[in-house]
Order: C-alpha cells, then structure tokens, then sequence
C-alpha cells in the first residue's frame, strides 16, 4: 500500500519560501523588493524518478486539451493540444506540458501531481529524465514588495485511481469552493446546436416544444444556442430569424412548463457589432496599441471573424457584462447561462492594467457574470481549466459532438479522463447526445449505439442534440432510457486503469453498472474484460434487460471488437 506522504522535493527559486501541508506545498514571495515573475518560472523539483514507461494522463490548460501516452511518447487526447499551430500556448518544440495535474499510474497504484489553486496564474507539470517539476507561467508579472502568494501544489497517492481524485478534488475545495448548483441534480435538456447550429430560428424552439411530450416529457431544459443575436457581443439584440425578439422566445419556454437557457460568448465580440463600435477602448490591445485578434496569438475561433477580446481589468467592462447577464436573467428569464468561448477571456495581451494576468482578468471577468446571474446555473465551455474553478456550475470536458464514429471514440475518451470531476469540481458535460443523422452528417448505427453507451457511462448533464421530430424508434427509445439513467443518478463509472477501458459503477438499489469501452484509433482494437461481482449474480443486458448468464457467477467475460465496441452490462 502506497503511503499518502509528500514527495521529497527540491525548491528552485531563492526568491520563494514555502510551507508544506496535508500534501500540499504552498508559496510566497521571499525577497523586501519587487519581484518579477516569468512565463517560465520553475517552483519545485520532486525528488522521485518514474520509470519513462509509465502511463499518464495529464491536463491541458484549455478544454480541448489532455494529454495521455506515456512519458517518454506522450500522445494528445484530443485534436487541438496546446502546442498546436492552432492554439499556440506554448512552442511545439518545447518540452511536454501538463497543465492543472498530472496523474502517474505505476504497477502499484498511482500518484497524482495537481494545483491545488488558480487565482492568477496558470501551472503546469514537465518531466526531465523521469522527475516531474512543477512551473508557474508568471505573465512577466512583476510582485510588489512583501509577501505575495503564488499558486499551491499538492502530490496524493493511491492504489486506486478514485483514492488520488478523492483526495486531490478535497484539497481544490479548501481554495475553490465549488457553487451552489453543482450539489444539484444533472439538468437533463435540449439543445439547438447540433440540430440547426447558426441557423436556429424561433420557429426550431416551438417545433422542438412541441415534441417534449409523453415519453419526451422530462426533458426539463431548453437551450437556445449560438444563432439568436444579431452580432457577436451584442447579446442583447436578436437576428432576422428572431424578429418577436429572444425574450418572447424565453417567456415560451416557460409557457411550456419547461426552463429556459442561453448561449452567449461574453468575452468576445466582431468588429462589425455595436459594443466594439462604440467601446474599442474596452479591448484587449497588443503591443503596438492595436486592438488584438485572437487569431494573432491564437486559435481566431470559428464564425464571425476576426474575435477582439474584452478587457476585464477594467472596471467598466465587468459593470458592463453583469447588466447584459442580468437583464437577461431578471427582465427575460434565463436560468442557465451556457458561457462559450471562455478561454478568450483569458488570453495574454496588453490590458489597461498591466498587472492584472489573463488568468485574473478572466476570473474577475466570471465574477462579474455571477453578479448578474444570481442564483442562475453558469455553464462554461471552451473555457480555460483551471481558471474556472469555483467559477461554474457545470463544466463541458470533451471537444463538440460530431455524428462520426471517430469524433464519438474523442469525446468518449475526452469525457472519461475529466469525469472524476463530476459533483466535485462542478458537474461535467460531455457534450450533447446524437441518435440521428442530419443532412451533411451520417453514421451507422453500430456508431450511435457505441455513443449512446459512452454517454450512458459518464453521466453528468444530459442534453439531446437532435432535431426530435425526426428521432427514429432506436434513438428516441435511446434517449428515453438515458433520461432515466440520468434521473436515478449522474455518476460517472470509476474506471480501474488509465486505458479506460473498464468501468463500473454500484447503483443505489445495491445493481453494479458495468462498461466496456474501446476506442478507434488507426482501428477498432478488440478487448477482452472480465466483470467482476463480489457475490454470486446475474448478469443483464443494459439496454434490452436480456438476461445473459444461466446461474449466478461472480464474473462474465466481455470482447469487443471492430464491430461491437462498447457494452453495458448490470450484476444484480
């Protein structure tokens, strides 16, 4: 059994004093004069060495990254690491981040390297011939005189990994506490993007409305997605297609008995929109004194180019984002803010304040939409990590849905390795669920079925993706039954290894659910698992209830292959 101490380490700055406690190692300043911090800032060097074989999961500093391999052939999760041509946060040819934490899996258990804290600046994890070394990208932010206090790291091992989650999801709460909602049931919805993306009409909402009856009827949320302003950053004025305005939009909804959310991106905005017309002074600049694109330094977004961000060191700025968000909350109704774009919010430039980060900008930028949403859920998506914590209610972990068999196998993996999150941190999203093809996107059906089980598995918040008056018999019985998944609990299973490729979770009636994933890379790979039950039992089909054993026995054995890929099983 591992011994739940702190590593042996080494401070690397004479500029710094520490204190150690409960495994956590906090800093501050140790010099009577200013004190400038890098971007490259190397905090503390831990003394044990990790054979290179060892398998990994590490965060990225933005959602749509996570890294995995092992740490000597590290591998991206996702599609859009850090230190792609895309994003750009650090050099391609500069060594390995693992921002937020970093978790080693040995033959013996694990150990988990985490922040413990994120008010100002960004961490993140290296290895240098098997030792890991803990850095603070400072922002060449200069510290005034006297103690200051930088962000805190922490180090937990454990046999398991739920035992390092556990205890490393604790020791976040004592920094960030987590809001009030995310002790709340999962909301379970409907959202508009996946079914008519940018082009969501008035006319989409009533139609879908319509169809949240009978079996349907407990889909308690509506979420009106990007599509409905007239520009980005003018939140408040709709487009062509919402010509009775979005508040009519929202007050049916709630005619319907359902609750009404909305998209918004609130650290960005186009040049063509009224807010930058009339306030270019609110944005961040570069270093010339021209207002920065995003796609200057970074990944420029997706529609609506080029994306200028606000500058939340300014107080005007933050005054301003608190009465859009609360007139949309008080006067029109909203109950659920799905923030976008976040990681915009964050992003290094030359603010009005200099000695404000992004990292703080970003932070006090979420503070001010709290005030105007009041006790409103916040849900944040493309969103800075760690910047977030205590930030919102809900977190989206995995890249968007896709109706393809290797965009599910993305998010499935993506959603799995954040899934720990879930009620601890906030309650994660692994984005909405697809059953049905639309024009331009179709898949088959051994794809949906893989889905539906990835999405059966990770819990969290439950929102449906499609238009609903063209679900099949397959996907609306599909949907149907992830309502009362999702209504008896919105757990994800604990997965026994960093492969993931085995899951399971015991339910309140004393049933264990257990998932079987696999996950397409250059193929489907085949796997061979055995379920496990401490107690002689009987083994069911998840979907169809089919009883697969004849007597009860304490295994049953699972292989997946290229064409069965995933499979839900209970043990009763």
């Amino acid at each position: 059994m591992k011994n739940n101490t702190l590593h042996s380490y080494h401070l690397l700055s004479d500029a710094l004093i520490e204190s150690c406690n409960n495994n956590q190692i906090s800093f501050k300043s140790n010099i009577d004069k200013e004190l400038s911090i890098p971007d490259y800032f190397k905090m503390v060097r831990f003394e044990k060495k990790f054979d290179e074989g060892c398998r990994v999961i590490g965060d990225g500093f933005q959602m749509l990254c996570q890294t995995t391999g092992s740490i000597n052939k590290s591998e991206p999760v996702g599609r859009c690491p850090d230190n792609n041509e895309s994003y750009r946060i650090y050099g391609k040819e500069d060594n390995q981040r693992y921002y937020n934490y970093l978790v080693i899996e040995e033959n013996d258990g694990y150990t988990l390297f985490g922040f413990t804290s994120c008010r100002r600046f960004a961490g993140f994890f290296e290895f240098s011939d098997g030792q890991v070394t803990a850095i603070l990208d400072g922002e060449n932010i200069t510290l005034e005189p006297g103690e200051n206090m930088l962000e805190s790291v922490a180090v937990f091992e454990g046999e398991t990994l739920a035992e390092v989650h556990e205890q490393f999801a604790a020791a976040i709460a004592i920094n960030h506490p987590p809001r009030a909602h995310v002790s709340d049931a999962a909301p379970i919805g409907w959202c508009s993007w996946y079914a008519y993306y940018a082009s969501v009409s008035a006319d989409d909402i009533s139609t879908n409305l319509d169809q949240m009856t009978s079996d349907l009827k407990d889909i308690e949320w509506v979420l009106l997605d990007d599509g409905y302003q007239a520009f980005m950053g003018d939140w408040l004025t709709p487009s062509e297609r919402f010509t009775g305005g979005v508040k009519a939009v929202i007050e049916g909804i709630k005619a319907r008995g359902k609750r009404p959310a909305i998209w918004m991106a609130p650290f960005i905005a186009e040049p063509g929109s009224a807010l930058f017309r009339e306030h270019p002074e609110w944005f961040v600049r570069s270093e010339t004194g021209e207002t920065l694109k995003a796609e200057d330094i970074t990944y420029g977004g997706w529609r609506c180019l080029p994306w200028l961000m606000l500058d939340t060191s300014q107080k005007a700025v933050c005054d301003y984002l608190t009465q859009t968000v609360k007139t949309m909350r008080d006067e029109w109704g909203v109950e659920l803010f799905k923030l976008d774009a976040n990681y915009w919010g964050a992003l290094k430039g030359k603010r009005a304040n200099p000695q404000v980060t992004g990292v703080e900008a970003y932070r006090l930028g979420m503070e001010a939409i709290a005030k105007g949403a009041g006790d409103a859920w916040l849900l944040g998506c493309n969103a800075p990590m760690w910047p977030s914590l205590g930030m919102v209610d809900a977190m989206r972990v995995s890249d968007d849905v896709e109706r393809v068999p290797h965009r599910f196998s993305q998010i499935a993996r993506e959603s799995f390795f954040r899934s720990w999150q879930h009620q601890r941190l906030w309650h994660i999203d692994p984005d909405c669920v697809t059953l049905t093809d639309i024009p331009g996107q179709e898949t088959d059906d051994a794809a949906y079925r893989y889905h539906r089980d990835a999405v059966a598995a990770v819990g969290g918040l439950l929102l449906s993706g499609d238009p609903l008056a063209e679900l099949d018999s397959f996907a609306r019985a599909s949907f149907t039954r992830l309502i009362q998944r999702s209504q008896l609990t919105s757990l994800p299973v604990q997965f026994t290894d960093l492969s993931l490729n085995y899951g399971k979770l015991v339910l309140e009636s004393g049933d264990t659910l257990h998932a079987v994933i696999t996950y397409l890379k250059e193929s489907w790979e085949p796997v061979s698992v055995t379920l496990q039950s401490d107690i002689a039992a009987d083994w069911f089909d998840y979907w169809s209830g089919e009883k697969l054993n004849l007597e009860p026995q304490n295994f049953w054995v699972i292989n997946l292959s290229s064409e069965n890929r995933s499979q839900l099983v209970i043990s009763k």
